[in-house]
């Protein structure tokens, strides 16, 4: 008998061998670079340029079409690419050409110097937005190929491997690119362009490797029925609906700029709350422009400016496949749970950096520990969860996840008593990064298996922008929340956040019959 369980044990392990596993990792670390060339590293880069802290915070939206690319994702689903589809296939096509424009927009803020000038501000925001669009859509393909391209008993194991490549692309594109800057000779007092010029160049030949995984990967088996089933013709009209309805959205939500303005400042005196005020008028003026968008959409469709059906097949087909596959009630409990999973780490997350900081940890502790030793311990975690995902089942270590989730939160609050020791710094981060990757690798998996393979793209692309929107959301109050409570209160009430998630899991285990 217990040879028998270490057989099995080793056949996990062994399965992480598997070509589609393996692919995983080189895809991950090509889907991790971009991120951070947005965030932490051009933050720098346009600090110690001389940028005002206040415009540096803006390039932060370039990074939006990480929380909007189910809005494209169905073209991504549809549309052929000329010559290079019938070449690789649709997914390996999309996916070299998404490469293509990541590598294109990284080069453009190499060449670009944003002390220079405004002008030269303005440029690297789009080439920023660029990189942003360009590493979203690489997303979804890569979200894509990995469902299709192994079943149900592998993707917690192609999960755990995404989330390594993936955590690994962001080490080299966040302390590598630090590292790099500093090597080439730029420092904070001491800028030089060329310093930076070399390091985003370094960065560009690091996706090189994705590019080469797509080139010698094969394609996915999938349902040909779509491949050919529309002309070229009705292709371009879908592409140029798609692209009159980004410019109705944009001009909308700019027209409507010095209204939402005023209504702020209206609501704001009747409540007594900026921010919440701030929320409520923000979220109306994005469905007002959403709600256009649809208008819109709808007149193009009535005047047979685009092919109804292939409207519907993209946009619509998906969502009413999902509430016919598992019920309106169903569907509903699994969007809020997808919604939810993540809430109290996420929450936690957002003001984690600035906790560490203030309870006396130096910037290198949490470099060292947060960063360097918490990434070892995140992609362990994924690893971990992979393998038990495979032994035990997807949804036990869901729960498990989430339980463990709840718990290490709780230990935030004994830091937060015990102040600067760093020895009990290393305890919560590797129980914090290891419950986390673990989760993350269930997750991910669980997400694969609510997907119908013929609407892959889009319904995977609906569920991960889910799956962030509403813990950034709330995450952005935890800054007034902590001024409010303080840390140990706020640290139980992210805790507690997780408990009606693992009511929820109890609810659709029970009701829900998904392949493990």
């Amino acid at each position: 008998m217990q040879e028998h369980v270490n057989k099995s044990w080793l056949n996990s392990v062994r399965s992480f061998l598997q070509p589609q596993v393996i692919t995983m990792l080189f895809l991950g670390f090509s889907a991790g670079i971009p991120l951070l060339l947005i965030f932490s590293s051009l933050s720098l880069w346009l600090v110690e340029a001389g940028i005002q802290r206040s415009t540096v915070t803006y390039f932060s939206w370039a990074a939006l079409g990480y929380s909007f690319k189910f809005l494209w994702a169905p073209l991504i689903d549809r549309l052929p690419v000329p010559f290079l589809t019938r070449l690789l296939g649709r997914r390996r096509a999309w996916l070299l050409v998404a490469q293509g424009l990541v590598i294109s927009a990284i080069v453009l803020m190499a060449l670009i110097d944003p002390a220079q000038g405004e002008d030269y501000l303005i440029l690297m925001a789009f080439a920023a937005i660029l990189l942003g669009f360009s590493s979203a859509t690489q997303d979804i393909v890569i979200d894509a190929y990995r469902i299709e391209s192994a079943d149900s008993d592998l993707q917690a194991l192609m999960s755990s491997t995404y989330i390594a490549g993936y955590r690994i692309g962001m080490l080299a594109s966040g302390a590598g690119a630090l590292i790099l800057a500093s090597y080439f000779g730029s420092e904070k007092g001491d800028y030089s362009y060329t310093a930076w010029h070399w390091t985003y160049l370094c960065m560009a030949l690091f996706m090189l490797i994705g590019v080469f995984t797509t080139l010698i990967i094969p394609e996915p088996v999938r349902n040909k029925a779509t491949e050919t089933k529309h002309t070229t013709r009705q292709y371009l009209q879908f592409l140029m609906l798609f692209i009159i309805c980004i410019i109705v959205f944009v001009m909308t939500f700019v027209t409507l700029k010095s209204t939402a303005a005023s209504a702020k400042l209206m609501l704001s005196s009747l409540s007594g709350s900026e921010p919440i005020s701030s929320f409520i008028i923000e979220t109306l003026r994005l469905m007002t422009s959403l709600i256009m968008v649809s208008v819109s959409a709808y007149v193009l469709s009535c005047l047979k400016l685009v092919d109804k059906e292939l409207v519907w097949e993209s946009y619509i087909a998906p969502v009413s496949d999902f509430f016919q596959r598992y019920g309106k009630v169903i569907a509903l409990m699994l969007l809020i749970f997808i919604g939810f999973y993540r809430v109290s780490d996420i929450v936690l997350g957002v003001i984690a950096n600035v906790f560490f900081q203030e309870i006396g940890f130096t910037k290198l502790q949490i470099a060292t520990v947060v960063k360097t030793f918490g990434l070892i311990m995140t992609i362990a975690g994924g690893f971990l969860g992979g393998i038990l995902a495979v032994r035990f089942g997807v949804m036990k270590i869901l729960f498990v996840g989430a339980l463990l989730t709840v718990i290490t939160n709780l230990l935030f609050m004994l830091l937060a008593s015990a102040g600067n020791d760093i020895v009990l710094l290393y305890l919560v981060i590797s129980a914090d990064n290891l419950s986390a990757g673990l989760a993350s690798a269930a997750f991910v998996a669980f997400l694969s298996s609510l997907t119908n393979i013929s609407f892959t793209a889009v319904q995977y692309a609906i569920f991960s922008s889910l799956m962030t929107l509403m813990p950034k959301l709330i995450g952005g109050y935890s800054g007034s929340i902590v001024e409010s409570i303080g840390y140990s209160n706020f640290f139980l009430v992210a805790s507690l956040m997780g408990i009606p998630v693992l009511f929820l899991l109890y609810f659709l285990n029970k009701h829900m019959h998904l392949k493990d």
